[in-house]
């Protein structure tokens, strides 16, 4: 064993194979590179017309594969952060861009959804948002996610700590499979007004938003109370 290896100054971190301490970022680049591809899919596909079926045996491929990438990324985000806490490689690249990166996955996905790739020509004088999310709701989201992290900055400037909380991970976790679960109802299921699919993906969408305004309420208490 080396001198280095030996010594009492040297960082575990420094005695562990390079794949370990170089895995947790890779994982959350990698998570950047899929969001990548996800938004690229959703922008170059639009819902198809009424003369297609959407129905299991005639998907739309395009929304099943969009489900899977972003089941892919939410998974990377599910294991980069423990990866580097077991391993004690957290570093200040991961610190940084691991919240990053789901940001821009989260709110994202939920811009894409609201965009006009997913309204539907219904011949009336207003079009479907078929994916369920509208441009006020992203708007909540976008607001609540802007509140927190501002709040956290100033607290975490002062030295103070501001982790997050069981409702911030419970928001996250109902996002992460409300996306791909709206995808996945686009790609197999008729969304027409009065249909079992629409009512599904409209209650999913309401359901975030909800959760999503809930989630932020102790971050702002507890905000406040330490500001």
């Amino acid at each position: 064993m080396s001198a280095h290896a030996n010594s009492p100054s040297a960082p575990a971190s420094n005695l562990l194979p390079a794949y370990k301490r170089s895995l947790p970022n890779a994982l959350t680049g990698l998570r950047l590179v899929i969001a990548i591809a996800f938004f690229l899919l959703l922008s170059v596909w639009t819902y198809p017309t009424a003369q297609l079926i959407v129905k299991p045996t005639h998907p739309v491929w395009a929304y099943l594969v969009g489900a899977a990438l972003f089941g892919l990324a939410a998974l990377t985000d599910a294991v980069d952060g423990p990866l580097a806490r077991r391993w004690n490689v957290v570093s200040k690249f991961g610190r940084v861009m691991d919240p990053f990166a789901d940001k821009i996955l989260v709110l994202g996905a939920f811009m894409m959804l609201a965009g006009p790739n997913f309204a539907y020509d219904t011949g009336g004088p207003k079009d479907l948002q078929v994916s369920g999310i509208h441009t006020w709701m992203v708007v909540v989201v976008l607001s609540r996610e802007l509140l927190v992290t501002t709040i956290r900055g100033m607290l975490e400037g002062e030295g103070k700590d501001f982790s997050a909380s069981a409702t911030g991970k419970a928001k996250m976790i109902v996002q992460a499979c409300a996306i791909p679960a709206i995808l996945i109802l686009l790609g197999i299921t008729n969304v027409q007004h009065g249909t079992w699919g629409r009512i599904t993906i409209d209650s999913i969408a309401w359901l975030t938003v909800i959760v999503t305004v809930i989630s932020g309420i102790p971050y702002v208490t507890r905000g406040m109370k330490m500001l």
